[in-house]
């Protein structure tokens, strides 16, 4: 079992830094339009050759309330109507998407996100399943990994039931805060009665796994209101946690422009939440898996990572990294072997292109050869906390000290920090070091020298 984390303040002084959370390397902020539909086509047809399992990711961008910490893709409305002509465009990408792929290849993991996915009516959600299991082969076991994202405020036992009777076993449900106070400041008023009854119901219902979401950081939250949260969360023993930092980036996302920054935690303050949070949770048995999240010993994502087969991408933290992701719908992200691509995050442009018979790809990336060694390290020292340098050489065939021989100034000083442990054979990233693991990571990225780096969130 990996070693509990250790809370060390001065180093996360030193090397709480901006940077990428690495779902991806390259990131997003490298891509560009000269990526379309043709490299998205040769990436199908490569897909299809090697019949590689598939994960679909079906992006809902509506929701009936705005919640102002929100930096998600989304189209606020009250309009039910407005769901119809995009539920007819995605189909049609389901549709030009499939035709370029082999039916028999299997959708190991499937994730509906958002928006709300739950602001779909119950025939929309069944229409567009049917869709999916129409084109795509998705398995009627009960054995892959098909999630949805749920706000307990548009969710309902009937809701639940229709969810599983769909084939979903995995729920992911925004809690966020509990405080009335917090809830107020981000326009998000949600009761715990809520959050329970929907939790009561995907239990009853035998969902396989139940993911809470929370944010510290936000208006309103203290230390001590914030561990009530945690404690009121833990009561409900969730299967896995994420705990997100909340960056606030007004002039990037318009929705926390209502945010006062007045009434936003200080940054000592900050970091005794997550200090009291790890504290909260490891008391309740939860294991860190890194990057905010927290599991069960007996959860997919812990086993695996003892296995060390856990692996990262646009979804997170998951045990389907081998799988091809197709993502669908406005602003979602495919990585399908070496291709990278996102369609429009425009609504009108994605439905434009698809009345057209055209999909929206509008931008990505190919990666190089040096792409592919550095995202392999990245996704190992993330994911493990350990890179074995032997196992790279003898992967990408190169000398790994050689290689990378400008950055072991780095290393080296992050070693004596006790950030990592650097021999001439591995990188061990230490106990103190792992809720810092994002620095170790950028010291491997390519890009980010020239990248501008407001535009990411700071490490904790």
């Amino acid at each position: 079992m990996l070693d509990a984390i250790r809370w060390d303040t001065d180093l996360i002084r030193r090397y709480d830094l901006a940077g990428p959370r690495y779902t991806s390397y390259p990131t997003a902020v490298q891509f560009d339009s000269q990526v379309g539909t043709f490299d998205l086509f040769h990436a199908l047809r490569d897909s299809r050759k090697a019949l590689r399992p598939l994960s679909l990711y079906v992006h809902v961008p509506f929701c009936a309330n705005i919640c102002y910490y929100c930096a998600c893709n989304k189209v606020i409305t009250k309009d039910r109507g407005r769901a119809l002509p995009y539920l007819q465009r995605l189909e049609q990408e389901i549709q030009l998407i499939a035709c370029h792929l082999d039916p028999t290849q299997k959708v190991e993991q499937l994730h509906f996100g958002g928006g709300t996915p739950t602001f779909l009516s119950h025939d929309e959600l069944r229409q567009l399943m049917a869709q999916l299991r129409k084109h795509f082969n998705l398995l009627d076991d009960d054995s892959g990994d098909y999630g949805i994202e749920i706000d307990p405020r548009e969710a309902d036992w009937s809701t639940m039931g229709l969810l599983r009777e769909l084939g979903f076993n995995r729920v992911s449900i925004g809690v966020q805060d509990l405080d009335p106070a917090v809830q107020r400041a981000v326009n998000r008023l949600q009761s715990l009665e809520e959050t329970r009854g929907v939790i009561d119901a995907a239990r009853t219902l035998q969902f396989r796994s139940i993911n809470i979401d929370l944010i510290y950081g936000l208006p309103k939250q203290t230390p001590e209101n914030f561990a009530r949260t945690v404690d009121e969360v833990i009561s409900l023993q969730p299967d896995r946690l994420s705990v997100f930092n909340y960056a606030h980036l007004p002039e990037r996302f318009m929705p926390q422009r209502r945010i006062n920054g007045n009434d936003l935690p200080a940054p000592a303050q900050k970091l005794e939440m997550l200090q009291r949070t790890i504290e909260q949770l490891t008391a309740a048995g939860y294991r860190y898996i890194g990057m905010d999240h927290f599991a069960l010993p007996d959860d997919d994502l812990a086993i695996a990572q003892e296995e060390s087969t856990l692996q990262r991408n646009f979804q997170g933290y998951t045990t389907h990294g081998h799988c091809d992701l197709i993502g669908l719908g406005v602003s979602a992200i495919s990585q399908i072997g070496d291709l990278y691509c996102q369609n429009s995050s425009d609504l009108n442009q994605y439905q434009n292109a698809l009345a057209s018979a055209q999909l929206a790809t509008s931008r990505g990336l190919i990666c190089t050869a040096d792409d592919r060694l550095r995202r392999a390290v990245i996704q190992q020292l993330i994911c493990h906390f350990s890179l074995e340098f032997l196992e790279i050489e003898r992967v990408f065939n190169i000398d790994f000290r050689g290689y990378f021989a400008e950055l072991w100034p780095q290393l080296l000083d992050m070693a004596e920090d006790g950030l990592i442990e650097l021999d001439n054979e591995r990188i061990t990233v230490q106990p103190a070091g792992r809720l810092l693991v994002r620095s170790v990571c950028m010291v491997f990225d390519a890009y980010l020298e020239h990248t501008n780096r407001q535009r990411f969130s700071r490490v904790i």
